[in-house]
């Protein structure tokens, strides 16, 4: 199960992707996190869990901690997309 995520606001140089990394790999998820030149983070998660439901449920998690965000972060808006096809991923890295 795969997501792309795109998060506003004021979530560039406060260490949200790092934030994002952090709180994927303990959900066990892969992909990335990468600043936008228009001031927004974008996440691409996957999710290898066993079951469907668990997958969605993990990448929910983390869209849930995105809302929050790390100190000094302000989140205006937060858009999911759910996407089939996508190369997969080992790990969770921010891509620069």
């Amino acid at each position: 199960m795969t997501a792309k995520i795109w998060i506003s606001g004021f979530v560039q140089g406060v260490g949200f992707r790092q934030f994002v990394k952090r709180e994927a790999r303990k959900l066990e998820l892969t992909g990335y996190a990468k600043n936008l030149p228009d001031g927004r983070v974008e996440v691409l998660v996957q999710s290898s869990a066993n079951s469907d439901q668990e997958a969605k449920e993990n990448i929910e998690k983390l869209i849930k901690y995105s809302q929050k965000g790390p100190f000094l972060s302000k989140v205006e808006n937060i858009t999911v997309d759910w996407i089939d096809s996508t190369p997969k991923f080992d790990d969770f890295e921010v891509v620069h």
